[in-house]
């Protein structure tokens, strides 16, 4: 299903059916639009105790190691930008939760809950964080505190985010056409941002070596299809976990780089080749990584 989106999305590409602006157009409308209808949404019925919880700890202590390291280490790949440093460390680290991890959670791990800690951690937090220092590093006044805050409350992302996490602790949520209105927007975040990769996957070459730096590539994708689950699994040996919890986690961790990713790379103008590319290669190899961690955790 995912992959049938993406591939209207590259027909259109081809067929230029929409335009030359489609892909800018397409993915201002998520980031500006869809996307925090959806974080708003997410975050408003958000059940804080799935979120505390030993499983929970280890998704969000895996990504942020695998993602300040990465960045840490791209950084020093000659010709890699702070910015697009903060683009490498998304790509091993912003999981395609909400695309493949939901169905996977179904038919590998049983439960489509198990994906929600994820979820509400990437789109409620992480996604943010990442927006804001974006929004800061490409921007004129440099990174500090102040632009910090300046940079996050002007950002749709991180201003739902936190207008949903108000919402829940209030325990108010807008009703009737407001609500649905709301959800009908959320309900668009992933298919058009699908759509959007998939124009980007026909109208620009995918691994070209004068687009991204085949290093850089190289460490993203590792990270995202071997370090990140490797990780997970230590950290969750190391708070207790074992059995179905063990493999929720490492799963969850093996899965490819978000589309987001790219969308928010877009945005900026940063590194969008390496977030395009990293989502494609680390989707192909997350497959069989997947199959081998269940094989091996199932008997855990």
């Amino acid at each position: 299903m995912v992959f049938g989106v993406i591939a209207v999305g590259a027909l259109i590409g081809w067929t230029g059916v929409l335009g030359e602006d489609a892909l800018r157009v397409l993915n201002r409308f998520v980031f500006f639009v869809a996307l925090p209808a959806l974080v708003f949404s997410r975050v408003a019925v958000a059940d804080w105790s799935t979120i505390i919880a030993p499983s929970s700890a280890v998704i969000v202590a895996s990504a942020l190691i695998v993602g300040v390291g990465t960045s840490c280490v791209t950084r020093l790949i000659p010709g890699t930008s702070a910015p697009g440093a903060v683009v490498a460390g998304l790509s091993p680290s912003y999981c395609n939760a909400a695309n493949l991890g939901l169905p996977l959670a179904v038919h590998v791990l049983g439960d489509a809950t198990a994906v929600v800690p994820l979820l509400l951690f990437q789109i409620g937090f992480y996604g943010p964080l990442a927006l804001t220092v974006l929004e800061s590093l490409t921007g004129d006044h440099g990174l500090s505190p102040r632009v910090l805050v300046r940079s996050a409350l002007a950002n749709p992302v991180v201003v739902a985010a936190l207008a949903g996490g108000a919402s829940n602790v209030l325990g108010w949520r807008p009703t009737g056409p407001v609500d649905g209105g709301v959800s009908l927007l959320a309900g668009a975040a992933v298919p058009v941002a699908l759509i959007a990769f998939g124009i980007s996957l026909a109208t620009t070459r995918v691994l070209d070596a004068a687009g991204v730096s085949r290093r850089t590539l190289g460490v993203a994708v590792v990270g995202k299809n071997i370090v990140h689950p490797v990780v997970a699994c230590l950290l969750g040996v190391a708070v207790g976990l074992d059995g179905a919890m063990l493999l929720t986690v490492t799963v969850l961790a093996a899965l490819p780089t978000a589309q987001n990713v790219f969308v928010y790379a877009d945005r900026y103008g940063v590194a969008t080749a390496l977030a395009r590319d990293a989502a494609v290669v680390s989707t192909i190899v997350s497959v069989p990584v997947i199959l081998i961690v269940s094989a091996l955790l199932g008997r855990w």
